[in-house]
């Protein structure tokens, strides 16, 4: 702010012959810190999104399930909940993301823009897991899955993890 006050001064005392130059000066620099802002803003925004190399934000949110923790991506707004792990790579073996609902609900969910199978688990609002799809593949896109009573909370964890830590209907989870 103090730079666009002293570009101002100079201006006005710039004669008038040279101001129409000077004023063209001043258009180029407010644009090219315009978009310099632009830039480093969808970068930052972008980069926040990803976190690390395979999506999960860099988090201390952490859900145990049977003895088992996943470190989780919280999806908690809708954009966050429409996305999901859509379009990432992969899943590391002890990451995955804790969808959140506001009220409880029969939630469907699918393997949209999906490129890794996983398994997806649904929750009570006490915590209980209702409901699971083992071994998701993309493949299965458009068909939506959803429980067969109403769940609070929806796990997605890489394929075969609910096998390798013997999750079961009726097992509790500890949440965020």
């Amino acid at each position: 702010m103090l730079y666009a006050a002293n570009i101002f001064k100079i201006l006005h005392t710039i004669d008038y012959r040279d101001r129409k130059s000077g004023m063209k000066l001043v258009l180029w620099f407010v644009g090219i810190v315009a978009l310099l802002a632009l830039i480093l803003g969808l970068t930052l925004s972008h980069t926040s999104d990803l976190g690390t190399s395979t999506g999960i934000a860099n988090t201390s949110y952490t859900v145990v399930l049977d003895g088992a923790s996943v470190r989780v991506a919280l999806a908690r707004t809708s954009a966050e909940q429409e996305r999901g792990l859509g379009g990432r790579d992969s899943l590391a073996p002890d990451e995955g993301m804790l969808f959140i609902f506001s009220k409880d609900g029969q939630y469907a969910f699918w393997m949209k823009d999906m490129l890794f199978s996983i398994d997806i688990i649904w929750l009570a609002s006490d915590s209980r897991v209702v409901y699971i799809v083992p071994n998701l593949s993309p493949g299965t896109y458009p068909a939506e899955f959803r429980p067969p009573e109403a769940a609070r909370f929806v796990l997605e964890v890489p394929a075969g993890w609910a096998a390798e830590y013997q999750v079961h209907i009726g097992d509790t989870a500890q949440l965020p």
